[in-house]
């Protein structure tokens, strides 16, 4: 029986930290036996934001040592970066054309990065949610791994694919030009929290460094973020109240990096406070991120090691990707090449 396909990518801006590694990553790591598994480096959707040219490459390549230090594993999976497959780029062209502008205009996160930028806003945020829907379609995902915030934009890579099928199929859905994904979903420590306001994701776009781990910080800073962190006056901790989203957070990390369970650090730190709490945290993270920052080390030391997994990663992607593409713009009634 084959496996069920995957697809799934982080941004190379500013640095990984434990929300992408908790959220993201470590899911992917821990499931991949399970799935035929495609992770891109999603440098397209980087520059929707105003970036810097200057550090754009160093933090692709940055990121995809990452992907193979936290663990992911070249038997099971192929690292790409989504620049280096143009089909990309030309799938997400097409479907433009078939989408509603009023479905972008709806998107939560446009809305909320639009204030931000205020006149810097390019076409490209209001796009990126197609761009995302072209990345999933072009590799006949059957399961995309994303957080709450990101379900949204799965449902729209859902509704572009049932457009095309319904404009372009044949014989009332007989041919599935795209097949529609399906989330997967991580629920515990799936959305890590700012280490400043336990109410906002943790998010490489705070200007604040303290508000994260970044997942190269060295044990001083990271002793330092905690030490630092946003508490609160109570003692005895506690998950899931309401009025103490901070602790409920930091303890959240605590229990996903320890590998305990819920009530095993409820039944730990219940009367903790948390001048003996954050020793702890401190020390569990520290020993958690380093393995993944040695590996990195290594990994950033071999430059043509790390070439040549993207190469092999970019001819495997796109081999997939081409065969999708053709078939869609098949569907559109494009000219086939001439070779």
């Amino acid at each position: 029986m084959n496996k069920q396909r995957v697809l799934s990518g982080v941004q190379p801006t500013g640095s990984l930290h434990l929300g992408n590694y908790l959220g993201a990553i470590r899911t992917w790591v821990e499931g991949q036996a399970n799935y035929d598994n495609f992770f891109c480096v999603v440098d397209l959707h980087a520059i929707t934001v105003p970036h810097d040219p200057t550090l754009l490459a160093a933090q692709t390549y940055g990121v995809a040592a990452l992907y193979l230090a936290c663990g992911i594993d070249l038997v099971h999976s192929t690292i790409f970066v989504q620049s280096h497959v143009s089909a990309h780029a030309e799938l997400t062209w097409l479907l433009n054309c078939i989408t509603p502008l009023n479905w972008l205009e709806a998107m939560i996160q446009f809305k909320e990065k639009a204030i931000k930028q205020g006149e810097n806003v390019g076409v490209g945020l209001l796009d990126y949610p197609v761009l995302m829907a072209a990345d999933i379609l072009l590799y006949d995902a059957d399961r995309v791994p994303v957080g709450e915030d990101q379900k949204q934009h799965l449902e729209l890579a859902r509704d572009i694919a049932s457009r095309v099928n319904f404009l372009f199929g044949s014989g009332e859905g007989e041919q599935v030009i795209l097949k529609l994904p399906q989330p997967l979903i991580r629920t515990e420590g799936a959305r890590v929290m700012s280490l400043t306001d336990g109410r906002r994701k943790m998010s490489k776009s705070d200007p604040s460094e303290q508000s994260r781990i970044n997942l190269l910080d060295s044990a001083a800073d990271i002793q330092r973020k905690i030490k630092r962190c946003k508490t609160d006056p109570v003692r005895g901790l506690v998950f899931d109240d309401p009025d103490r989203p901070e602790c409920h957070n930091l303890l959240t990390l605590y229990m996903v990096l320890s590998n305990q369970t819920k009530e095993q650090v409820a039944r730990e730190c219940a009367d903790m406070g948390w001048g003996q709490f954050k020793p702890l945290l401190t020390d569990t993270i520290i020993h958690g991120l380093e393995p993944i920052q040695t590996r990195y080390q290594e990994i950033m030391a071999a430059p043509d090691y790390l070439d040549q997994v993207l190469r092999q990663g970019q001819e495997k992607a796109a081999a997939v990707a081409t065969t999708t593409l053709d078939r869609v713009k098949q569907a559109f009634g494009f000219a086939p090449n001439v070779k």
